[in-house]
């Protein structure tokens, strides 16, 4: 048995009216009407008619009320919850569920994901307990952590094994970002490889996050072939920030898809090859090239800066060259989704938005901790993404780049 060294229990601590907090208090009791009413409108619209209402035909009717316990990031709260009966296609009744407050349920997502979290940055359920008790009031002990980090992993295993046969993607952004784990004992340097879907529809979704020991040619083949063997269909266009290994792999299996490399990278793959004083004067000469208005202004101002830069700084023009058309790709789509088709910058904001929530933690635990931590931020919801610009025209796939406006 654990003893306390300062003689006081632990549990009331904080105890006491000197501790008492009234805006806490208003807040907790204002979401439990919040979830009551709710709950109470989610029956209502189910039965068909209000409460206490005559006439009209119902789908069914109320039969008085239950208790239930709720963990949410507001602490823990006691809600009633409304019940009801429902006719059943064969005759007799049935419980009615509620979607918003699912059955068993007993905290919100929000909560495992907090959960999740801190047990994911390498620490055990003592400690996680320990971490969220004074924040949840004691309603978090090692077995609801345990509980929940066994439902999480078993989601995360889930995942990774689902079905890509119905996800209607027409485009995808693939990248890699560099994390530190404990692997032996000894931070070391790992690549999460991600790859990130777009629908017909606009929206954003992620396919797979994976350490695969590296972002070589087998590595991305590892990954895009796992996909394919799950369902994924051909895509329209890839987006890709330019790594041999990456294009060595996507070449080999799809030859024929158009590819757009990140005009960011390349930007910065230019300065790299130039003294800084000529930087800003290359900024400004790719700019005016890479936010042309029309198609053949960019391959016009390409021309020109080619025979520029092959004149003025040989490596700024090489490094331009070694990209090919594969630069301009974006010049063969409508013109609305030119912003959104330039760069990866899509999945790069992904990437700045999970080392921002693990820069206090020098060192995550593992490689699959480090996946499974960047899956859980979007699938708990901590991290949302929008649709693309321009994608109302995505079913139109890239035209042929007409022989004319080739450099």
């Amino acid at each position: 048995m654990e003893k306390n060294s300062t003689g006081t229990p632990e549990a009331s601590l904080f105890d006491g009216e000197g501790w008492f907090d009234a805006i806490e208090a208003g807040v907790r009791d204002r979401i439990r009407g919040f979830i009551e009413s709710m709950l109470e409108e989610e029956l209502t619209t189910a039965l068909g008619r209000e409460r206490y209402r005559r006439g009209g035909e119902a789908a069914g009717y109320r039969h008085g009320v239950r208790h239930r316990q709720i963990l949410g990031s507001f602490g823990p709260l006691e809600i009633t919850v409304p019940r009801g009966r429902m006719p059943k296609p064969g005759g007799g009744t049935a419980e009615w569920q509620s979607a918003t407050l699912p059955r068993y349920a007993r905290m919100t997502k929000q909560v495992e994901a907090l959960i999740a979290a801190t047990y994911l940055a390498g620490t055990n359920t003592r400690r996680v307990k320990r971490a969220l008790g004074a924040l949840f009031k004691g309603a978090v002990g090692k077995d609801v952590v345990s509980r929940t980090w066994r439902k999480v992993k078993a989601d995360w295993e889930g995942w990774n094994r689902r079905s890509l046969a119905d996800e209607d993607t027409v485009r995808l952004i693939l990248d890699g970002t560099v994390v530190k784990v404990r692997l032996d004992r000894k931070a070391i340097n790992i690549s999460l490889l991600v790859v990130l879907g777009v629908r017909r529809d606009g929206q954003k979704v992620l396919l797979a996050v994976k350490s695969m020991g590296g972002e070589s040619e087998a590595a991305w083949r590892a990954v895009l072939d796992d996909l394919i063997a799950r369902g994924l269909r051909t895509p329209d266009l890839l987006l890709i920030d330019g790594g041999a290994g990456l294009e060595r792999a996507l070449v080999s299996l799809w030859p024929e898809v158009p590819t757009q490399r990140c005009t960011v990278h390349k930007h910065r793959n230019l300065l790299a090859h130039a003294p800084e004083a000529l930087h800003e004067e290359i900024t400004a000469d790719y700019n005016d090239m890479i936010y042309a208005d029309t198609s053949a202004e960019v391959m016009r101002r390409r021309r020109l800066f080619l025979a520029k830069w092959r004149l003025k700084c040989r490596g700024v023009a090489d490094s331009l060259e070694e990209a090919g058309d594969r630069l301009f790709t974006f010049t063969r789509l409508p013109k609305s989704q030119w912003r959104s088709a330039r760069t990866t910058n899509a999945i790069e904001r992904l990437h700045e938005e999970f080392k921002r929530r693990i820069k206090t933690q020098t060192v995550l635990p593992s490689a699959e901790t480090a996946a499974m931590l960047f899956w859980s931020l979007l699938a708990s919801g901590q991290i949302t993404m929008r649709k693309v610009d321009g994608w109302q025209s995505l079913g139109e796939p890239p035209a042929s780049m007409p022989l004319d406006l080739v450099a």
